[in-house]
């Protein structure tokens, strides 16, 4: 069975909570991580949350989503190890994983139906990582990441 984890702001409120029971359906354990309801809630560590999930292996894949699914990215790719990728087509759900091994999806619930959504976790969950020249790239991202963690702002 595979574990997701998903959140939302408000604004992804009622497709996550659509993604929940298209998931649940298929057999997938899915953490909900919130919001829940439409009222309006900071996204940054919703969705933070879902990437911790994620990078603490309670998760195999992390989805969260926003009004565009942009901030919602950005606040996920903050959890060291975590690569979230904004996803509104299915092109971009494939190249993701197969060429950045991204381990967390992001969409807009105001960008993408509840019918392509679930086409594009589809995708998401379905593609394997082609590893290759594509794993070089992803260690440096790695390195980076690790070289970013000693920065301090003045010093």
């Amino acid at each position: 069975m595979r574990k997701i984890a998903i959140g939302a702001d408000h604004a992804g409120f009622e497709l996550k909570q659509h993604l929940v029971k298209y998931l649940s359906g298929k057999g997938m354990q899915v953490a909900d991580h919130g919001t829940d309801s439409t009222e309006s809630v900071d996204y940054p560590e919703i969705c933070a949350n879902v990437a911790r999930a994620v990078r603490d292996g309670k998760a195999e894949i992390g989805i969260v989503l926003g009004g565009s699914g942009q901030g919602e990215q950005i606040a996920a790719n903050k959890v060291h190890g975590v690569r979230a990728a904004l996803c509104n087509d299915l092109y971009l759900a494939e190249m993701a994983r197969s060429h950045n091994n991204a381990n967390v999806l992001s969409m807009g619930g105001r960008v993408v139906s509840a019918q392509l959504a679930e086409q594009i976790v589809d995708m998401f969950l379905s593609t394997e990582f082609e590893g290759g020249r594509h794993e070089r790239r992803v260690a440096q991202l790695g390195e980076i990441e690790k070289s970013e963690s000693n920065f301090k702002k003045g010093a």
